[in-house]
């Protein structure tokens, strides 16, 4: 067991906890894992420690690690390359790049970078994509295992109206699925996420087995993209002209239920939200990319009001950053102009519980990551508000909480993170 000293930030609800003065202790329980045993202020919990070491960091920040509920692992490469809009930079970037997953060696040298710089960043749990290639999908889990990161990755499934290179089989991407279901869900802090890219890849049949696969394995996630883009969702019309919504697609396939995570989110009606909600599915907010590609705005009061799950994503690469400080701002500006009523302002306690506590309860891992209660896991990041001049001026005159936070948010960057802490093992 071991014991931090250092002002402290975590989540009861939706609410912001922030003690100035702090003590976490964090030490095994009873399978062995490293979680949060106690949290409170020092003079409360150090006379019950009084034996324990202390690492005393005096102006920092204790809080948990970020959560990325929606990130492509070998999309890095592709980050920042202009495009025209999503389904021109797919053909253009994205599909010629993930190609290159063929190549073991090639997987292996990215996914090492990969996970390091959602370390350095302060990402310390992702539900990820790796490409339609197998090996792309044990090269990434391979190192997160390593890193003893949390992380839920799947092959991406795409039988149709994809390039030669990245499409694949029905059959075999299915019985390649289970096979990677078989051997990595569960081991250590992996998980795996059955991953139709999104309807216009995937032929019926494909996205049948797909439902099948999840009604055998429910506890294993459910990933992939919905109503990003008007083309997109046009492009789906044709193909399932029947069909009420984009979203009532899945559904009709069986893979909406909890553990289930749709991208974007955008251009959704209210009869789409009360499925989510009904169904548990939640969705993942990606709000850099859907500002890079032009996508639109995820309207926040009208999640709110319907009552579904969600939590912020990068969406590397679409995405335009690592950083989950750029994430929150970027939300933060789709909040005051996406809602059905523009204007809505997002409470920077708020912007954080979304890209922590909150994005993992709508992973369904509340409790197990993305906060600092007693019993989750012990990830968190340390923060130095003083990381940059104009921070430290900053939070020098921060006259509250939400103050401090959200000139963390508007002006900071991976400078903030000092250090991220993974299960106790500094990284």
């Amino acid at each position: 067991m071991k014991a931090y000293r250092a002002s402290l930030l975590h989540f009861k609800g939706r609410d912001a906890v922030f003690e100035q003065d702090g003590l976490l202790v964090a030490g095994p329980n009873t399978q062995g894992r490293q979680v949060v045993q106690a949290i409170g202020s020092f003079q409360s919990l150090r006379s019950s420690y009084p034996d324990l070491p202390v690492e005393h960091l005096p102006g920092r920040i204790i809080a948990p690690g970020f959560v990325d509920m929606h990130i492509h692992f070998p999309q890095t490469d592709v980050m920042g390359l202009p495009a025209d809009g999503l389904l021109p930079w797919l053909k253009n970037h994205t599909f010629p790049e993930e190609k290159r997953f063929a190549a073991p060696e090639y997987c292996a040298q990215a996914a090492t970078f990969f996970i390091a710089e959602l370390l350095r960043n302060g990402v310390t749990t992702a539900l990820t994509f790796a490409t339609s290639h197998r090996q792309s999908v044990d090269a990434l889990l391979g190192e997160a295992r390593k890193q003893s990161l949390r992380m839920v990755a799947g092959k991406v499934l795409m039988d149709q109206n994809a390039p030669d290179g990245l499409r694949d089989e029905t059959k075999q991407s299915l019985v390649d699925t289970e096979a990677l279901i078989n051997k990595w869900h569960g081991i250590d802090r992996l998980g795996y996420a059955i991953t139709p890219r999104f309807v216009p890849t995937s032929s019926a049949a494909q996205l049948q087995g797909a439902g099948v696969l999840a009604a055998k394995y429910p506890d294993v996630w459910i990933q992939s993209h919905v109503a990003e883009n008007k083309d997109e969702i046009a492009w789906v019309k044709r193909l399932y002209p029947k069909a009420r919504s984009y979203l009532s697609v899945y559904e009709q396939f069986g893979l909406l239920r909890p553990k289930a995570v749709y991208a974007h989110c955008i251009h959704i009606d209210d009869d789409d939200r009360a499925l989510m909600r009904s169904t548990g599915t939640a969705a993942a907010v990606s709000p850099t990319s859907n500002l890079f590609l032009g996508s639109g705005y995820f309207d926040y009061r009208a999640a709110d009001q319907a009552g579904f799950s969600y939590g912020l994503a990068s969406d590397v690469g679409g995405g335009t950053s690592f950083s989950p400080f750029h994430t929150m701002l970027a939300a933060y500006y789709v909040g005051r102009e996406g809602a059905t009523k523009p204007g809505l302002s997002i409470k920077p306690q708020q912007l954080w519980w979304q890209h922590t506590a909150g994005a993992a309860q709508a992973m369904g891992l509340a409790g197990v990551v993305g906060n600092l209660q007693p019993g989750c896991e012990a990830d968190f990041v340390i923060v130095n508000p003083q990381a940059t001049p104009l921070l430290a001026r900053k939070a020098a005159r921060a006259n509250n909480l939400d103050e401090l936070l959200f000139a963390l948010i508007t002006l900071g960057d991976d400078r903030l993170i000092e250090k991220t802490v993974i299960s106790q093992q500094l990284c």
